[in-house]
């Protein structure tokens, strides 16, 4: 890449790993906040879903305020917001006040991380989208190698509050770099909000969340926290889809760009390895925990290897994405994710555990290669003023798939495990990720495959690609 690019996406990615940290630091300590709040467990909970559902709401509306502020402001303003919200969770005083806060820092992490995906595709004009995609995913690498032994160091020499202050050096520093990388742009577009597709689309993804969220709990779907805003958020969810298909680019988020084949595939994708990703992330340190002993930090350190091969993997699945196409990289990737998780269906307390770090080295170079193809074949022949929206539904594909991968194993474990035998609940909930696994195994084989060369890039059209 360039020099200006390189310096763009350094400035995107130093920011974007506040919250990426955030998420995976807060993870490993929730019964530190019980204990410390005098909370019960369900309260405390809504820490981690108040964040989410905070991103829920703002990811639908960031390419529309892109276009309305620029793409500079919103990322300077939301990763301000973050830092804000970063502070006033370390002085929270209760868990009523601490979930609060952790709704401001979900408003500015789900503005950041659609808006740092396009506007570094934005800037390269469509070239080396493969390589772009592998610095994109860093962040999401680092978070679950480095994030539960911060968490786990700062707990052990510190109080929860200064898990908080992690996130401080990595937003002033993303601000700093903000200000000196990012080209100043204005606004593109003055066309209306969108208002009544907000309260279709923001309210339908709050709805799915929070009760996929609730299907974890004794009775799974079959409780009315889970199933009814499931039911509900559905429905404005078909009524936003309706609304939006006859609206176009008028709309809030233009679905018709589904009709692109490249980005119907991705967003596919990004469904699929969301629930293979997250819900590997739910089973694997459960595992670790249940069936071994181990705490939260052990169990995150064990996870170590498996984002190590993540690393390994990164920058030659970027560049083969550019020579080769999607198709192929993402299949293989997937494949050995697959093949990986295997093992953990037949693994219990005994299982050597250099051969558990061996699986999940390898485990992780497939998620590593299955990441990169995905995110960058969605944006291909697109125009630039399209590449907010592509953003956009691909994130809300990836956000919604994680959720549904997480709900439906925790449902399946906790059902297996009501037995009274936790390995064979465990061996059941791995067949079922793998089952999931095989299932993005033949969907990848929609990606697009190698790309022709196009004989001159545009503003309007970035990328003129055919696919075979």
């Amino acid at each position: 890449m360039d020099r200006s690019l390189s310096r763009l996406a350094i400035a995107l990615v130093v920011g974007a790993m506040a919250p990426l940290f955030d998420s995976t630091i807060v993870s490993v300590a929730l019964h530190t906040l019980v204990r410390d709040l005098h909370a019960g467990v369900d309260a405390v909970q809504w820490v981690s879903t108040g964040y989410l559902l905070a991103m829920g709401v703002t990811v639908p509306v960031v390419g529309w305020l892109q276009h309305r502020i620029g793409g500079r402001r919103l990322w300077v303003a939301a990763l301000v917001v973050f830092l804000v919200g970063s502070v006033l969770c370390s002085l929270a005083w209760d868990v009523t006040s601490l979930v609060a806060f952790r709704v401001v820092q979900g408003v500015g992490a789900g503005a950041m991380m659609p808006l740092l995906t396009t506007l570094l595709v934005q800037a390269a004009g469509g070239r080396d989208v493969g390589r772009l995609m592998a610095v994109v995913s860093l962040p999401t690498a680092l978070g679950p190698i480095l994030g539960p032994v911060i968490g786990g160091v700062v707990l052990g020499v510190g109080s929860w509050q200064w898990l908080f202050w992690v996130n401080v050096p990595f937003a002033v520093a993303g601000l700093v770099l903000a200000r000196l990388y990012i080209p100043a742009d204005g606004p593109t577009g003055s066309g209306r909000l969108d208002v009544l597709g907000l309260v279709l689309l923001s309210p339908a993804v709050v709805g799915i969340l929070f009760g996929l969220s609730n299907a974890s709990r004794t009775g799974g779907f079959g409780r009315t926290d889970v199933w009814l805003p499931l039911v509900v958020g559905a429905a404005l969810l078909a009524a936003f889809v309706l609304r939006a298909v006859r609206r176009g680019s008028r709309s809030l988020v233009d679905l018709t760009l589904l009709r692109h084949r490249p980005l119907a595939a991705a967003s596919i994708g990004m469904f699929l390895m969301g629930a293979a990703l997250y819900g590997g992330m739910l089973l694997l340190p459960l595992s670790f925990q249940e069936l071994r002993g181990a705490d939260a930090l052990g169990a995150g350190l064990l996870l170590i290897p498996q984002g190590v091969g993540s690393l390994l993997s990164r920058s030659i699945a970027g560049r083969l994405t550019d020579r080769i196409g999607a198709r192929w990289v993402a299949v293989v990737g997937f494949g050995v994710v697959l093949v990986a998780t295997i093992p953990f269906a037949f693994a219990d307390g005994s299982t050597s555990p250099w051969l558990t770090g061996a699986v999940l080295v390898v485990r992780g170079i497939g998620l590593g290669a299955v990441m990169i193809p995905i995110m960058a074949v969605g944006f291909l022949g697109l125009a630039k003023p399209d590449m907010p929206h592509a953003s956009t539904i691909t994130r809300l594909a990836q956000q919604l798939g994680g959720a549904f991968g997480t709900a439906v194993l925790a449902v399946v474990l906790s059902g297996a495990a009501s037995g009274g035998h936790p390995v064979g609940a465990f061996h059941e909930a791995f067949w079922w990720a793998i089952a999931i696994t095989g299932t993005a195994t033949v969907a990848a084989l929609l990606l697009p495959g190698r790309r022709r060369a196009a004989p001159e890039a545009t503003e309007a059209a970035p990328v003129v690609a055919a696919t075979r």
